[in-house]
C-alpha cells in the first residue's frame, strides 16, 4: 500500500458529511471505532497502511471518520450515545452498499467500535454478514473506576497537551518517546480539545449488554492479552455475551492492531472471513514472542523476507541505526550467529 492508493470520499449522513475511503478489492469489509481518527494522517503511517493492506489483499477495506474528528464535518456535537454512533454506522454502510453495489459488508469494530459494531449488527442482520471485534467491551463503565475515567476525561478537558501525552502512554506501552510524540500530535490534530473529552466521554458511556444477544452473524471476538487500554477480561466478557462468537486471544500489549505483531491480527481475521478455524492462528508456535519483544518480532519478520536494515526502517518509521541495534539483540537472544540464521529461526518457527 502507498500513501497515493487511497482516494477520499464523502457520504451524507444525518445531514452531516462524513469522510470514508476504500482500497483492496473483493468483499467489502467496513472498519469503524477509533475514539481518534484521521482517515489522511492515518494514511501516512506506513505500519497503519501495512496492516490494511493486509486486510485488503482479499476484501475491499472500508474507513470511516466519525463526525467531529478526521475529514468529517466537525461542526456539531459528536455522535452522543450508542444509538446516535449505530446510526452513523449505518448510514456509511447504506451509502457504501449503494455506491459499490453490494448487498452484505463484512464489519469490524475495533476498540470502542466493538459495542457500535454489535449494536448495529443486531439490527442490520440483513447487512452484516460476518462480525470481528478487536480489543473491545461490552461496557464502557467496566474500562477503569469511575475516578479514573472522571480524572481522564478532565485532563483531555483541561490540557489536552498533556492528556494527548498521556493517553500515547496507554495506548502505544512499547512505543518509542517519538513515537509517542507523534501520535500525541496526531491525536490533537485528529479533533479540538472540546472534540476529544465529549469522544472520550462517549467512550466510557456506551453500554451494549443489551444488544448483543440480538447479534445473529458469526463473531469472532480477538483480544492481546497484556491489552493496557482495554483490560483482556473484557474482551472474554464480550464474546462470552454472544450466541455465535469465536474467541481468540493474542499475545502482545498493544491496543493498536497494526502495532506489534499485526500479521496474527491480520491473519485471525482472513481465516475468519473465509470460512477457516482463526484459533489456527493462537495455536502457531509461540516462542518468537515469549522470547523477544513485540517490535523485535516484527523486525525479525521482515529480516526473515530478505529486508535491508534501510528497508525495515523506512517501513517501521524507525533510524537504520535502530534497526541495527534490534537485529543484533534478536541474535543475541535467539543465540543465532547470523542475519540468515535469524531468518531462518523465523521460518522454523512459522512466524510469516
Amino acid at each position: 500500500m502507498h500513501p497515493e492508493d487511497q482516494v477520499v470520499r464523502h457520504a451524507s449522513v444525518g445531514g452531516r458529511a462524513v469522510a470514508w475511503s476504500s482500497v483492496g478489492t473483493g468483499p467489502v469489509l467496513v472498519i469503524g471505532g477509533w475514539w481518534s481518527s484521521h482517515l489522511e494522517l492515518d494514511w501516512e503511517d506506513p505500519t497503519f497502511r501495512h496492516f490494511v493492506g493486509l486486510l485488503a489483499r482479499r476484501c475491499r477495506v472500508v474507513r470511516f471518520d466519525r463526525p467531529g474528528a478526521g475529514l468529517s464535518d466537525r461542526a456539531g456535537a459528536v455522535p452522543a450515545d450508542l444509538d446516535d454512533q449505530a446510526g452513523v454506522l449505518a448510514g456509511v454502510v447504506d451509502h457504501v452498499v449503494d455506491q459499490l453495489g453490494v448487498g452484505q459488508v463484512h464489519l469490524l469494530g475495533a476498540s470502542s467500535g466493538c459495542p457500535v459494531a454489535a449494536a448495529y449488527a443486531a439490527t442490520a442482520p440483513d447487512r452484516v454478514d460476518r462480525l470481528v471485534l478487536y480489543g473491545g467491551y461490552a461496557r464502557g463503565a467496566d474500562i477503569a473506576s469511575p475516578a479514573a475515567r472522571d480524572s481522564m476525561v478532565e485532563l483531555v478537558q483541561a490540557h489536552w497537551g498533556l492528556g494527548s501525552r498521556v493517553l500515547a502512554d496507554v495506548f502505544l506501552p512499547g512505543a518509542t518517546p517519538r513515537e509517542r510524540d507523534a501520535f500525541a500530535r496526531f491525536q490533537r490534530r485528529s479533533a479540538s480539545r472540546e472534540m476529544a473529552a465529549e469522544a472520550l466521554r462517549t467512550v466510557y458511556a456506551l453500554d451494549a449488554t443489551d444488544r448483543l444477544a440480538g447479534v445473529q452473524a458469526p463473531t469472532l471476538v480477538l483480544h492481546r492479552r497484556g491489552d493496557r487500554a482495554i483490560p483482556f477480561a473484557l474482551g472474554r466478557d464480550l464474546a462470552d455475551r454472544l450466541r455465535r462468537s469465536t474467541f481468540v486471544e493474542l499475545a502482545g500489549d498493544d491496543h493498536f492492531p497494526w502495532r506489534g505483531d499485526s500479521t496474527s491480527v491480520a491473519t485471525a481475521v482472513d481465516l475468519f472471513l473465509t470460512g477457516r478455524d482463526p484459533a489456527a492462528v493462537a495455536a502457531r508456535p509461540r516462542e518468537a514472542e515469549t522470547t523477544l519483544s513485540d517490535r523485535e518480532v516484527e523486525v525479525l519478520r521482515l529480516v526473515a523476507r530478505g529486508c535491508t536494515d534501510a528497508e525495515i526502517a523506512r517501513q517501521l518509521v524507525l533510524s537504520v541505526h535502530t534497526v541495527h541495534r534490534h537485529v543484533a539483540n534478536i541474535r543475541t537472544r535467539l543465540d543465532v550467529p547470523t542475519r540468515a540464521a535469524a531468518a531462518a529461526w523465523a521460518v522454523d518457527h512459522d512466524l510469516l
